[in-house]
């Protein structure tokens, strides 16, 4: 594990989670909610793109996602299981052509390990709830975390900020 995902992960730890310190509120999950299906069930599920993306780990084209450029405030989720995965408020223009942002919505919401295809080391980022691929984090991102995370817009579903108060 990185020095700067340690750092970032402690600070979660003593200073609540970063929803918690936006004032909104992230599904937080817990391991009876494991959302478990067959191959079969996820590409019924899921568009091609996204059953790619979250379940055999690709990786969409920089630039055309549906997420890389939407400024609008709100939630982004996990496609496949709906969990609270990142804030609007803690998204960022990396200039990269993929949704990007410097935390988790909550610390607990998203699984990280170690990659090393495509002749890189990277650290992969899934979704703890139901396994899906989502991206990538890197420690190349701005304050207040240093962190990078690199998203896939066929991983995510986005709520916008209004729909989620009904």
């Amino acid at each position: 594990m990185s020095a700067a995902l340690v750092v970032f992960l402690l600070g979660a730890a003593f200073r609540g989670s970063p929803a918690e310190t936006t004032g909104a509120l992230a599904k937080v999950w817990n391991m009876n909610d494991r959302v478990r299906r067959t191959e079969e069930e996820w590409r019924k599920l899921l568009t091609t793109e996204q059953f790619n993306v979250t379940r055999r780990k690709g990786t969409e084209r920089a630039f055309t996602g549906v997420h890389w450029n939407n400024h609008a405030p709100g939630t982004y989720r996990c496609v496949c299981c709906d969990l609270d995965l990142f804030s609007s408020a803690d998204k960022f223009d990396s200039g990269t052509g993929w949704p990007s942002f410097t935390r988790p919505a909550s610390a607990e919401n998203v699984a990280t390990k170690p990659d090393r295809s495509l002749f890189a080391a990277r650290t992969e980022v899934l979704c703890p709830r139901c396994d899906a691929h989502l991206g990538h984090v890197f420690e190349d991102g701005p304050a207040p975390t240093g962190l990078r995370y690199c998203m896939n817009s066929a991983a995510l579903k986005f709520v916008k900020q209004a729909e989620e108060k009904k």
